[in-house]
């Protein structure tokens, strides 16, 4: 997936039809000329109705589908005809779509399954015809239900990142390149801070034709919580992971602070970020000979609190290891 397809947010106009006019008709034949009301129902007006797609990743479908139209009810007739119901319309989201109030910012719903069926705008309901208000004393009542109007409102699509596995770390951190590496995805990748802008996913393969999904995510700078950088843009992709993969390089200054900056910016964001699992990778390890790596692991022992891993993604080093170790933590 290129990074210009990948699309989480889209705004969008949804309206649903008018309800049917109710037919006020009275029953004529050619030997019955004062016959009793007749008048059939309004049909129902089309709702819009949002459904979860696991086949679908990103909104870029939606993209340049600004208005969502559903279809009128038909008016009712003679001989208590109903009107025919309005076509609903069925919008595909992918799964861990939001859907938000563009006007208050509410969250309506959230679309979290495949198959999942929300209505977001309900179709007029149809007026009744005349036959419903017969009556002793009324026996051919003139007037029949219009039918109710259509509603109408301007909704956000905001997609969060349903992935097993999501890489988190610092501006060119080397999280582009274990992706592009450990899946077939094809990321942006340059030796500069913030190449990635949208986030990329990847399927890893596993043995035996098994497989997870991997996310990488743009990378977090100090203050992204409060909306620096990138800020709540891809920090929510972070949210529906279940695993998250911290990348720290090897040539970090610091690398247990950069670790407890990271954190320390999820938790700002959603302190219910820090019940998910992690685990460390020492990105880049390429760069560090034997005796380096020796020191760096005696440092990192006593004061790095979780797992760790060195890996290269340029040399191949610990690739393997890290699948088997992420599909352990998955599958416990």
């Amino acid at each position: 997936m290129t990074e210009g397809n990948f699309v989480d947010y889209v705004k969008m106009n949804v309206q649903s039809g008018n309800g049917g006019k109710g037919s006020m008709h009275l029953h004529r034949e050619k030997f019955i000329t004062k016959g009793g009301p007749d008048g059939g129902d309004g049909g129902r007006g089309g709702h819009v109705i949002l459904r979860g797609n696991e086949n679908q990743w990103t909104l870029y479908h939606l993209k340049f589908k600004k208005h969502v139209r559903a279809g009128h009810g038909g008016h009712g007739s003679s001989s208590r005809s109903s009107g025919a119901d309005g076509e609903d319309v069925y919008v595909d989201v992918p799964l861990g779509t939001v859907v938000r109030d563009f006007e208050t910012n509410e969250v309506i719903f959230e679309i979290t399954e495949h198959g999942q069926e929300r209505i977001i705008v309900e179709g007029g309901k149809g007026g009744l015809g005349n036959w419903h208000f017969k009556t002793s004393t009324n026996q051919t009542p003139r007037y029949s239900q219009p039918g109710i109007p259509l509603s109408e409102r301007d909704i956000l699509l905001e997609l969060k990142l349903l992935a097993d596995v999501g890489l988190v770390g610092f501006p060119n951190a080397g999280k582009s390149t274990l992706l592009s590496v450990i899946t077939s995805a094809k990321p942006k990748i340059a030796d500069y801070e913030f190449t990635t802008l949208k986030p990329n996913l990847g399927i890893v393969e596993y043995r035996d034709f098994q497989s997870f999904v991997m996310a990488d995510i743009p990378g977090i700078i100090e203050g992204a919580a409060e909306g620096k950088g990138l800020g709540h843009y891809f920090l929510r992709h972070i949210e529906r992971n279940s695993i998250l993969l911290f990348l720290v390089p090897a040539d970090a200054p610091d690398i247990h602070k950069q670790y407890e900056i990271l954190l320390d910016e999820l938790r700002r964001y959603n302190p219910e970020m820090l019940d998910k699992e992690r685990f460390v990778v020492i990105s880049k390890s390429d760069m560090l000979d034997a005796e380096l790596e020796a020191e760096l692991k005696e440092e990192l022992d006593k004061t790095l609190p979780i797992d760790y891993m060195f890996i290269s993604s340029v040399a191949q080093k610990g690739i393997v290891d890290l699948k088997d170790k992420l599909w352990k933590m998955l599958n416990d």
